[in-house]
């Protein structure tokens, strides 16, 4: 992780943080989040051995995110709440899926973002493993603790 707090402030970036040893990255910038993405995708490919897909949200995104997850308005248990950010539309990587035959699994699509509701967790779920192996936009699945702690360092990092 200090290695890709090293790439990011190398690009200018400030406020740079890092969140748990999964690719979480907090940072400011002035940059759109497309171009955030595209200097931290070539900066990192430059730097090591991996070629990875960075997907970026703001702090006000992140915070709609938080705001309108729909398992939040239900009453859902948090622990097993999780978010997949795409770089497109959700709604493609779970549109080809039947999804009332993973119940009590559920997928809601808001944008770019799927909301997953995963009871028995990320690594028994059949939902999260299809809706992986769908064609449709690159994405990355966070826990709703992990969405939460990194809008809370976004908060701090914008004062």
């Amino acid at each position: 992780m200090a290695d890709l707090r090293a790439i990011a402030a190398g690009l200018g970036y400030a406020d740079v943080a890092t969140y748990i040893q999964s690719g979480n990255l907090v940072l400011s910038s002035t940059e759109d989040v497309e171009r955030v993405a595209g200097a931290l995708e070539a900066a990192i490919a430059a730097s090591t051995s991996v070629q990875p897909a960075v997907v970026v949200r703001t702090r006000s995104q992140l915070a709609t995110v938080v705001r309108d997850n729909p398992f939040l308005a239900r009453g859902e248990d948090e622990g097993h709440l999780h978010v997949l950010f795409t770089a497109g539309d959700a709604g493609d990587g779970s549109a080809h899926l039947d999804l009332p035959s993973y119940a009590p699994e559920e997928a809601i699509d808001v944008g770019a973002d799927l909301y997953l509701l995963l009871p028995n967790g990320v690594g028994r779920s059949r939902l999260a493993a299809d809706v992986a192996r769908q064609k449709g936009p690159v994405g990355t699945t966070r826990n709703w603790r992990t969405v939460t702690t990194l809008l809370s360092m976004a908060d701090e990092a914008a004062g």
